[in-house]
């Protein structure tokens, strides 16, 4: 039986075929990896150097010139908080110290221990008129408060234990 990494690394073998294993497409080849694994891990992008015929320097640069991508893992839950003028002014930053406690979190540990949670704070998510927002995997949540972002908090964790 293959492990989840085995599995994983097959996908990225998968992905450099795909791609002719042409270094022109080393962009696409990084985001399918992301999409996968979830952060650009440094062992599979060194191997991407190896398969592609270029220096790990170069997967490296390009892995942390653009924002887009992460090396650090996140967790199954990714938290967004914008932190814009209009959700500042409506307090997020409330919302984001809350967050930190319930979730051990601060700004240089931005995932939780049991990798379930990752916040990340937004420069703006263009929902203004509903402020603050958090966005919890792509879902939008308006019009939040400390209680009304633990209250969802909470209703993921139990979801989680009895999913477990």
């Amino acid at each position: 039986m293959k492990n989840e990494f085995g599995t994983k690394f097959e996908m990225v073998c998968d992905i450099l075929d795909r791609y002719e294993r042409n270094p022109s497409n080393l962009i696409a080849i990084l985001q399918e990896i992301q999409e996968a694994y979830s952060y650009l891990p440094e062992d599979i992008m060194t191997y991407v150097a190896t398969a592609l015929g270029i220096s790990p320097g170069t997967v490296f640069g390009v892995a942390t010139f653009y924002s887009h991508f992460t090396l650090d893992p996140k967790g199954k839950y990714v938290i967004k908080v914008c932190a814009g003028t209009a959700c500042h002014v409506k307090k997020s930053a409330e919302i984001i110290s809350m967050l930190e406690k319930e979730l051990g979190l601060s700004e240089n540990k931005k995932t939780s221990d049991n990798q379930m949670f990752t916040l990340e704070l937004v420069a703006c998510l263009g929902a203004c008129g509903i402020a603050p927002v958090v966005v919890i995997n792509e879902e939008v949540h308006g019009s939040m408060n400390p209680e009304k972002t633990k209250e969802l908090i909470d209703i993921i964790r139990k979801e989680e234990s009895v999913n477990a």
